[in-house]
């Protein structure tokens, strides 16, 4: 029979707990003078929470957390839990701990965890209970094996202070783990327009899904907008998320005054008269004049005579429509921003780089490159 918790208060009791001990890691490592909640006598388990915290299988770091985190807070829980059907007197469903209260800590701290957001909808732990029983359906056995043993022991143990230590040592290997994820961006002082632009060029030269050119482009936005007062706020969604689920009508919107009045759609290859289509219609109901193809590889060879008679076409119905590259784009905005213009803009790529949650290998190839120069 599973134990009946308060559904409406738990996560809350939850966040705050995990609130609580952060806060109070943080303020003793800021102090100094810090001791492992868990001594000597424990290496193995803590060796076992850093492998686990490290997994290859990035569902399992939000695992370990989330188990000894409900733990704490109800100590008739059983951590090895991961379903409310799981055959114990302490089952609970620990899937909605995971994504309302783990993953916006993990937002919050640089996604030292991998930035998932809803690392429970993988098939790893979609499963009863992290137990011998379901290890059949793991791919990663060798981390599953590591964290059955770290659960099996807080639930042979039935020690609520060794839970809470066991606790604390998790939060402290996340806090070494920051050194690892959290990216300072060493922005110039000053920088030449050639120098910026050899930076975005090199920057761009890595293959990412689009990712990295969205997030040059959206800090250039961020940049002319503030600048030249032309809009008052840029939107982007995340690469990975369709503009339709997303209700976004493009890649990046500009907008001004509660209205989009400039849209983005980004390529990292050539653009075709297929994807121009799909926009065209959207912008046109949507009654948005000015459309720009950020589109690296520039117009598809077998479309280029059509597309140029489909831009003059939309050119008489009252649509803008302009195709360009983003360095060939950006050159001449790049110039007339000046040089505090330019150290703005690569501080902005940074920032959307942060904002989006890009992959960490995106953060510090950015950073790298600003510390080369």
């Amino acid at each position: 029979m599973a134990q009946k918790v308060n559904e409406s208060s738990f996560p809350e009791q939850c966040a705050a707990y995990l609130s609580d001990r952060w806060k109070r890691l943080l303020a003793v490592q800021t102090e100094g003078g810090f001791s492992e909640p868990l001594g000597r006598e424990h290496k193995r388990i803590k060796v076992l929470i850093r492998d686990c915290l490290r997994s290859k299988t990035k569902s399992y770091r939000y695992v370990l957390p989330t188990q000894l985190l409900s733990k704490c807070v109800d100590p008739s829980l059983d951590s090895r839990s991961l379903q409310a059907s799981f055959q114990s007197r302490g089952a609970f469903d620990a899937r909605t701990i995971a994504h309302d209260v783990i993953v916006p800590f993990d937002r919050e701290n640089h996604q030292v965890l991998g930035g998932s957001p809803e690392p429970h909808v993988n098939n790893p732990p979609r499963c009863t209970s992290v137990a011998r029983q379901n290890s059949a359906r793991q791919k990663n056995k060798a981390d599953w094996k590591k964290l059955i043993a770290v659960l099996e022991r807080v639930e042979r143990l039935k020690d609520e202070q060794c839970t809470r230590k066991v606790f604390d040592q998790i939060l402290l290997e996340i806090y070494n783990s920051l050194d690892e994820v959290k990216v300072i961006y060493p922005v110039p002082n000053r920088i030449s327009l050639n120098e910026t632009t050899r930076l975005v060029e090199t920057f761009l030269g890595t293959r990412s899904g689009g990712d990295r050119l969205e997030a040059v482009a959206t800090a250039l936005f961020r940049v002319i907008g503030s600048r030249f007062k032309l809009f008052d706020d840029v939107r982007r969604q995340r690469v990975n998320v369709a503009d339709a689920s997303s209700g976004m009508v493009a890649d990046i919107e500009c907008w001004n005054r509660d209205k989009i009045v400039f849209m983005i759609e980004v390529k990292d290859r050539s653009l075709t008269m297929v994807q121009m289509d799909s926009k065209l219609g959207m912008a046109r109901s949507r009654k948005i004049n000015e459309i720009l193809f950020m589109a690296q590889g520039g117009i598809e060879d077998a479309d280029r005579v059509q597309m140029a008679e489909r831009v003059t076409r939309e050119f008489s119905s009252g649509q803008n429509i302009y195709i360009s590259n983003l360095i060939g784009f950006a050159t001449s905005i790049l110039t007339v921003l000046g040089e505090a213009g330019r150290a703005e803009f690569l501080h902005e790529v940074g920032t959307e780089l942060d904002r989006a949650a890009s992959s960490i290998s995106h953060r510090k190839a950015w950073a790298a490159l600003l510390q080369a120069t």
